[in-house]
């Protein structure tokens, strides 16, 4: 294991963005949750809520690039325990879905603690879900079809989400704990590189953080 290689997963990890994250409501389709999966890593997301009617987790499709041994996939057993964990933890819930209080996905703050809380492919967000929402964004649709695919429309939130973010110099410091970046770190390199031998240089990965 090299130290570029270290030093490129520290510096991925230094943007995790902690306080931003989304909720896959029964998004049924492994090449769909994947792709969703793949856009999280790229906006510096490390953790993705999901909601299956079965409780299980989908087999996740090449299209993920592997996004799924960076991004951390937690399933809930329904909608309501998945908004109760993320608000517990201070996060406002942006859900796409039309409605009358409906307003542009880029008329909403992303700077502040969010969860984008996306529906399934074929009836998109329940309305148990939508009434938990703190708000509800639409993507304005100009053709005739009313609605992207699921992967598409979080891939287009969440790029909004990013460039807010960007603009207000949140990705100029981490977000992450000095501990969580090492504990990270440690899982993300390989076992065998997780040794007396590489150990000091893991620790150092922090000491410019606290």
């Amino acid at each position: 294991m090299t130290l570029r290689r270290r030093e490129r997963i520290h510096a991925v990890l230094a943007k995790r963005q902690k306080d931003l994250t989304v909720l896959a409501e029964e998004v049924h389709k492994p090449h769909n949750l994947s792709a969703i999966l793949r856009s999280c890593d790229a906006v510096g997301i490390g953790t993705v809520h999901a909601v299956k009617p079965t409780g299980g987790v989908a087999t996740f499709s090449a299209t993920s690039a592997s996004a799924d041994k960076w991004v951390e996939l937690v399933v809930h057993p329904g909608v309501a325990a998945a908004v109760a964990n993320v608000k517990a933890t201070g996060m406002r819930v942006y859900a796409a879905h039309l409605s009358d209080e409906a307003v542009d996905y880029r008329a909403v703050d992303y700077t502040v603690p969010c969860a984008v809380l996306l529906g399934n492919e074929k009836d998109g967000v329940s309305e148990e879900a939508a009434a938990l929402a703190d708000q509800h964004v639409i993507i304005p649709m100009l053709g005739m079809v009313q609605s992207l695919n699921v992967s598409v429309a979080a891939a287009v939130i969440l790029f909004e989400a990013q460039r807010q973010r960007l603009a207000a110099g949140m990705y100029d410091r981490p977000s992450l704990s000095a501990a969580e970046l090492l504990g990270l770190t440690r899982e993300w390199l390989p076992r065998w590189a997780v040794s007396e031998e590489v150990e000091p240089a893991l620790t150092g990965l922090t000491e410019d953080i606290d």
